[in-house]
């Protein structure tokens, strides 16, 4: 039987490099002979030869071969795992630091050099982000054994219908003047903590409404913003008419199929996290779907990206840096600028300002910059009155 093959230490991305050519040097990528994944069941053992790296480094540096008996369920999941770390070096190719899951986490059983590269570097997440990405492909996994793709399929024919988002934002500007308001429904986040103590999504979505939102976010995630999937469609059954968009850190196609069965009208995209072809893949699903696609950027490098792919009507730009949550409102206006600002201009994007957001100075600010919609949680959910909170935002009664 052949040997299966495993990952070399050495392998790196090289910023540039084409997906093709990627493809063509990456050592996860090597091909496996038919007769490792015989037809049996899960559950038959089958003997490979694999190569295990010694607790102690060896004085010459080798390693020595020795069988160890697998099943073919744990070979298949050795094969997912390395896909995932091809999905780590395109992404990287791309200036996307953020790694899909962790460099060190092959399924139990599986043994080779890398695992004495495990005793090295370990699999600690490098930011906060990093950490959420790979929570959440933890989750991700489970939510999908429970509910396979086929029965989400199913249950879109008694989701409700979808309402026009950005068609929601552009009014508000036109009526207003001002930009239209995404309104955050959010309990808590890593960096500042619980928000709002005694909170109540639907209320606070029903004063978002009131005090004149064109649109409302909603937090999905539970672990680190304390979020929910109910809370996303008890909103949408309670009657608020602003369309929805489901505020979650999104990895795979399935969670947009899911977040279309509870009711949104929107979801976000981060280009800090998805390579171009995710980006494309996905927002052609949300087109299927009649969902609005928020693709969010942060620097120069994921705006320049994000302007190449086709059929992107609404580009969030985040003021706050995912890594190291850090906020600079002039993020905005850089990003902006130039020939940047031409080529938005020219597509007809429509431009939402995110995050670091308090005062009727930092709406004007990113106004002036050239944004038409405006993403706001921290500075008026921690308001009594949601809606009292929002007139001071702008400065202004914007509600109609």
């Amino acid at each position: 039987m052949e040997s299966l093959n495993v990952l070399s230490s050495s392998s790196t991305a090289k910023p540039g490099l084409s997906s093709q050519q990627i493809l063509k040097k990456s050592t996860f990528f090597r091909p496996i002979q038919q007769t490792l994944m015989p037809r049996q069941t899960p559950n038959r053992k089958i003997s490979i030869p694999i190569l295990k790296a010694q607790q102690s480094e060896l004085k010459d540096g080798s390693a020595t071969v020795s069988e160890s008996r697998i099943s073919e369920g744990d070979a298949l999941k050795v094969k997912e795992w390395e896909v995932g770390m091809f999905q780590n070096e395109v992404a990287a190719s791309q200036g996307i630091r953020i790694r899909r899951r962790p460099p060190s986490g092959p399924p139990q059983h599986y043994v080779g050099p890398f695992e004495f590269r495990l005793q090295n570097e370990g699999n600690t997440p490098r930011n906060i982000l990093e950490e959420i990405v790979w929570q959440k492909d933890v989750e991700v996994s489970k939510m999908k054994e429970r509910k396979p793709l086929f029965t989400l399929k199913k249950a879109l024919d008694n989701a409700p219908p979808v309402r026009d988002f950005i068609g929601a934002l552009k009014a508000a500007n036109s009526q207003t003047g001002l930009p239209g308001l995404i309104a955050e429904v959010k309990k808590a986040s890593p960096s500042r903590g619980v928000l709002r103590e005694d909170f109540d999504p639907v209320e606070i979505a029903k004063g978002y409404e009131k005090g004149g939102a064109a649109c409302l976010s909603v937090l999905t995630d539970q672990k680190y913003f304390q979020g929910s999937f109910e809370n996303l469609e008890a909103i949408r059954n309670s009657g608020v008419k602003c369309p929805l968009l489901c505020k979650e850190f999104i990895i795979e196609a399935w969670q947009i199929y899911y977040a279309r069965t509870k009711g949104a009208d929107a979801v976000l995209l981060i280009a800090g996290v998805l390579p171009d072809l995710d980006i494309k893949y996905m927002t052609k699903i949300c087109k299927l779907l009649g969902l609005a696609a928020l693709v969010e950027v942060h620097d120069e490098k994921e705006m320049d990206r994000v302007l190449q792919i086709d059929g992107i009507e609404l580009v969030g730009i985040n003021n706050r840096d995912l890594e190291t949550f850090e906020v600079d409102i002039s993020n905005t206006k850089k990003l902006l600028e130039g020939d940047h600002g031409e080529r938005i201009r020219q597509k007809g994007i429509t431009v939402v300002g995110e995050s670091g957001l308090f005062t009727p100075d930092d709406i004007s600010y990113v106004q002036e910059a050239g944004v038409k919609a405006v993403l706001v949680g921290e500075s008026i959910v921690k308001q009594k009155d949601p809606a009292k909170g929002i007139t001071e935002l702008f400065g202004k009664d914007i509600s109609l």
